[in-house]
C-alpha cells in the first residue's frame, strides 16, 4: 500500500463515519416530526419482521404529525402495535386507512437529555475519526520501517492526514450544534 492509498482510504473511511453519524442524528427525536424516526421500527409481516418502510408509506401531515399508510388493509393494527411498543414513546391513532402518529411536545428536561445524547453521539463519531487517523499514521510508519517511504514523506503524510481529520471533526461539531439548536427550538 502506498502513501497515496493510505490517505485515500483514511479519507473514505472518515467520510463513512460522518455518514453513519448523520444517519444516527436523524433517529434522535426533536420537537418537530421527522419520518426517519420510524425507520428503526420492525413490523410483523406474515411471520417475519421487516422495516416499517417496506409495508407502509410514511410521510408528514404537518410539523407535529406523521402519517403512516399501510399498503395492505390488514396491516394497520400490526403497524399501530409496533409503533406503540417501540421505545419512542409515541401513541398512534388509526383513522380509517391512515395511521396518524402525533409527536408529543418535549419537556425542557427531555430536550436537555436529547442534547446530551447528541453530544455523546458526536463524541463517538470524533473518536472513530481519530482512530482512523491513528490507523493511517501507523500504516505510514510501517512503510517507513520497511524502507518503502522516507521520514520526510512520513511527516508530510501525517500533516495531510491531520488536516483531513481536523476538517471531519469540524464537520461533526457543526452537525452537533445544528441538531442541538433544532432540539432546543420550541
Amino acid at each position: 500500500m502506498s502513501l497515496e492509498d493510505i490517505k485515500k482510504t483514511s479519507q473514505t473511511k472518515m467520510d463513512q463515519s460522518i455518514a453513519a453519524f448523520k444517519n444516527n442524528l436523524t433517529k434522535i427525536r426533536t420537537g418537530r416530526a421527522n419520518p426517519a424516526i420510524l425507520d428503526t421500527i420492525q413490523v410483523d409481516y406474515y411471520g417475519s419482521f421487516v422495516p416499517l418502510s417496506q409495508v407502509a408509506n410514511v410521510s408528514l401531515i404537518d410539523s407535529r404529525t406523521i402519517s403512516v399508510q399501510p399498503w395492505e388493509k390488514g396491516m394497520g393494527a400490526k403497524i399501530e402495535k409496533a409503533i406503540r411498543e417501540s421505545d419512542l414513546g409515541l401513541n398512534p391513532a388509526s383513522m380509517g386507512d391512515i395511521i396518524r402518529v402525533p409527536m408529543p411536545p418535549m419537556s425542557e428536561e427531555r430536550r436537555k437529555e436529547m442534547t446530551k445524547l447528541v453530544r455523546t453521539e458526536g463524541e463517538n463519531a470524533k473518536i472513530a475519526v481519530r482512530n482512523l487517523r491513528r490507523d493511517a499514521n501507523e500504516a505510514v510508519k510501517k512503510l517507513v520501517k520497511d524502507k518503502l517511504a522516507s521520514e520526510d514523506e512520513q511527516k508530510r503524510s501525517e500533516v495531510e492526514v491531520q488536516k483531513v481529520t481536523d476538517k471531519h471533526i469540524a464537520e461533526i461539531d457543526q452537525l452537533v450544534a445544528g441538531k442541538e439548536q433544532e432540539i432546543m427550538a420550541v
